[in-house]
C-alpha cells in the first residue's frame, strides 16, 4: 500500500469557509483588527504566504510599515477602504491591486466604510525580515520565530 504524506493540494470554497477564522490585533496599533483564514499553509506552501482576510468596519489593518527583504501584495474582493501608501490616500475598492516589492514604502489600509473590507493578502515568508514603523519611530526584527522591536534611536551603527 502506497502512502501519500503530501499536503492536500485542493481546497474548495466550501471548505475554506468553514476553517476557524483567526483574529489578530497589531500591538501597536489599538485599531487594528483583522479577521480571517490562512489558505497557503494548508497546501503546504512554506515561502510564502496567503490570507483571505476582512476589517471589519471602523478598523485597520496592521500599522503603518515597510519591509526591507519580504514583498508583499494585496487583492481587493469586497468593500471599500482607505490604502495609505507613501504618505498618500487612496480609496480602493473590489478588483484594486497593491504591490509592495522591496525594500517597500510604507503602507496601511483601513476601513472607514460600513460595510467589511475583504482582500487577499500575500507575500514572501523568508527566514529573516526587517520592518519600519515610521510614524512610531520603530523597527521590527525577525530571525526565525524569534521577533525584536527597538527604538530608532536605540539603533547603532556597526563598524568593525
Amino acid at each position: 500500500m502506497v502512502t501519500n504524506d503530501r499536503p492536500k493540494m485542493l481546497f474548495r470554497a466550501t471548505e475554506i469557509a468553514a476553517l476557524d477564522e483567526f483574529v489578530f490585533n497589531h500591538p501597536l496599533n489599538p485599531a487594528s483588527e483583522i479577521r480571517g483564514r490562512m489558505m497557503s499553509r494548508l497546501t503546504g506552501l512554506t515561502r510564502t504566504g496567503v490570507s483571505i482576510v476582512r476589517v471589519p468596519p471602523g478598523k485597520e489593518s496592521f500599522v503603518y510599515h515597510s519591509h526591507r527583504h519580504e514583498e508583499e501584495w494585496v487583492y481587493v474582493l469586497s468593500g471599500r477602504g482607505v490604502a495609505e501608501i507613501d504618505g498618500e490616500d487612496h480609496e480602493v475598492a473590489a478588483g484594486d491591486f497593491m504591490g509592495f516589492p522591496t525594500p517597500s514604502v510604507a503602507h496601511h489600509l483601513r476601513n472607514p466604510f460600513d460595510e467589511d473590507l475583504v482582500y487577499l493578502m500575500g507575500g514572501e515568508h523568508r527566514d529573516c525580515d526587517v520592518a519600519d514603523f515610521p510614524r512610531l519611530r520603530k523597527r521590527l526584527i525577525r530571525s526565525g520565530e524569534e521577533i525584536r522591536v527597538v527604538d530608532w534611536d536605540d539603533l547603532k551603527a556597526f563598524s568593525g
